[in-house]
């Protein structure tokens, strides 16, 4: 995608383009010079058009998209195996530009800290696939040799017809899971002597953090403009979209610095263990 003309375009119209861009290096790329043109100025937020209907978004021929049941558990002791896992991290990553992109391009009337937010957002998630695929091509692989799922997409295809529900399930469920399994990630890895790929998740941990809270922000924004108490209103939310409780342990440190607070963080532990009895 190029920006020539950026000063006449406005930041939905390129957030659209990198939803549609589908190749593995012009997506990353695409989101990386979005944000470069957003920090210079040159995107505007004057709306156009209304959104269109949400579909799937550009994506390259591989990896073939399955159920996640019919994606194989490997362990770390292979180099295959963890390229495996690398690849499984860089999928988040691929996927996480579309719905950082997504919620730029959907949620409108919004105020600018809001697309500030979710513009960043775009261009991290964006440099942590290019170092995870770096990291990939360096064990002999890349990405799209590797099965992977869409459940990620799929959260945003059920939440588009509402931001509120958007920032309570993409990044306060699905994304902060990650906060949850990461720091063990990287003890292993560097337990196997794989130094190089724990720095990326390093990294990746460090910054997820920030948008986590990002989410969190604008949730209760949301929730605070329609006269909504916080917590019960995600309860509810995860009973609809969630089955109700989500899995533990949770990273408290981590969940607190993204924007939980302590009594949120025991209700859901609360929940988690009455799930699991």
């Amino acid at each position: 995608m190029s920006l020539n003309n950026a000063a006449s375009r406005s930041l939905f119209d390129v957030a659209r383009d990198v939803l549609t861009a589908g190749g593995i290096t012009d997506k990353p790329a695409a989101a990386r010079e979005m944000a470069a043109a957003f920090a210079r100025g040159e995107l505007s937020l004057d709306e156009q058009a209304p959104p269109s209907p949400i579909i799937m978004p550009g994506r390259p021929a591989e990896p073939k998209l399955v159920h996640p049941r019919e994606l194989p558990r490997r362990g770390f002791g292979s180099t295959s195996g963890r390229a495996a896992f690398i690849h499984a991290v860089a999928h988040i990553e691929f996927n996480a530009i579309d719905l950082a992109c997504d919620a730029i391009y959907r949620f409108r009337e919004m105020p600018p800290e809001f697309y500030a937010d979710w513009v960043q957002v775009a261009d991290d998630e964006a440099r942590h696939f290019i170092m995870l695929r770096a990291r990939l091509q360096t064990l002999g692989h890349d990405y799209g040799d590797f099965n992977a799922h869409n459940g990620l997409w799929e959260m945003a295809e059920k939440t588009a017809h509402d931001g509120l529900a958007r920032m309570a399930l993409v990044p306060r469920v699905l994304e902060a899971r990650g906060l949850d399994v990461t720091p063990g990630m990287i003890t292993k890895l560097k337990d196997l002597g794989d130094e190089e790929t724990a720095a990326i998740l390093e990294i990746i941990l460090r910054e997820e953090i920030a948008h986590v809270a990002a989410g969190s922000r604008w949730y209760r924004w949301y929730c605070e403009r329609a006269g909504l108490e916080p917590r019960s209103r995600f309860r509810e939310l995860l009973h609809e979209y969630a089955g109700g409780a989500l899995h533990g342990p949770f990273n408290m440190e981590a969940r607190l610095m993204a924007g939980f607070d302590a009594d949120e963080l025991q209700s859901l532990c609360d929940a988690a263990e009455a799930a699991r009895a």
